[in-house]
C-alpha cells in the first residue's frame, strides 16, 4: 500500500473514532496519519479538536498552531484556537482567533457564535447582538440556497416522470 493510500485510510479511521466519540483512539490513530504526512494540516487540526474534547488544552494548542503554521489562512485552526484560548481563560486571544477566522471566511457562521458567545460573557450584549444578526442573515441565505437546490431537483425529477409517462405511453 503506497502512502497516500495508507495516509487517507489512517486519516478516515481517526475520523470515523472521532465522530463516535472515541478520542484517545482517535489521536492515536490521528499521530500515525500525522508521521506520513506531517504537513498536512486537516491531521493537526482534526487532533486538536480531539484534545480540546479531552480538556487537554496544552496538545490541542500545540496541534492547532502546527495547523496555523502549514497554512496561516485556515479560518477553521483559528476558530479552534479561540476555543481553547476561551476555555484556557485568555479571552483577549479567543476574540482575536474568533476575529481572525471571520476575517479569512466571512461566511463562517460557527466563529460568529462563538465569538457572540464571548461578547456576552464579557458583558459586550451590543456587539454579540451584531454577530448574531450575521448568524441570522447567513442562515437565511443557506436556507434559501437549500429551497432553490431543492426546487431545481424537483423540477428536474417532474421532467423525468413526465418523460417516463410519454415514454410507457408509446
Amino acid at each position: 500500500m503506497n502512502t497516500e493510500t495508507k495516509f487517507k485510510e489512517l486519516y478516515a479511521n481517526g475520523m470515523h473514532e472521532f465522530v463516535n466519540e472515541n478520542y484517545e483512539r482517535s489521536i492515536e490513530i490521528l499521530t500515525r496519519a500525522a508521521e506520513l504526512k506531517p504537513d498536512n494540516k486537516l491531521v493537526f487540526v482534526s487532533k486538536g479538536a480531539a484534545y480540546l474534547k479531552l480538556d487537554r488544552l496544552k496538545e490541542a494548542l500545540q496541534d492547532i498552531n502546527r495547523a496555523i503554521e502549514i497554512d496561516d489562512n485556515y479560518a477553521k485552526a483559528y476558530h479552534l484556537r479561540g476555543l481553547v484560548h476561551e476555555k484556557n481563560g485568555h479571552n483577549a486571544d479567543a476574540l482575536d482567533d474568533f476575529t481572525r477566522a471571520i476575517e479569512l471566511d466571512p461566511e463562517y457562521g460557527a466563529a460568529y457564535n462563538s465569538r457572540a458567545t464571548l461578547h456576552t460573557k464579557r458583558g459586550n450584549e451590543e456587539l454579540a447582538m451584531e454577530d448574531i444578526m450575521v448568524i441570522q442573515h447567513l442562515t437565511n441565505i443557506n436556507l434559501e440556497t437549500f429551497a432553490n437546490e431543492n426546487d431545481v431537483w424537483r423540477s428536474q425529477q417532474l421532467r423525468l416522470e413526465q418523460m417516463m409517462e410519454t415514454e410507457l405511453e408509446r
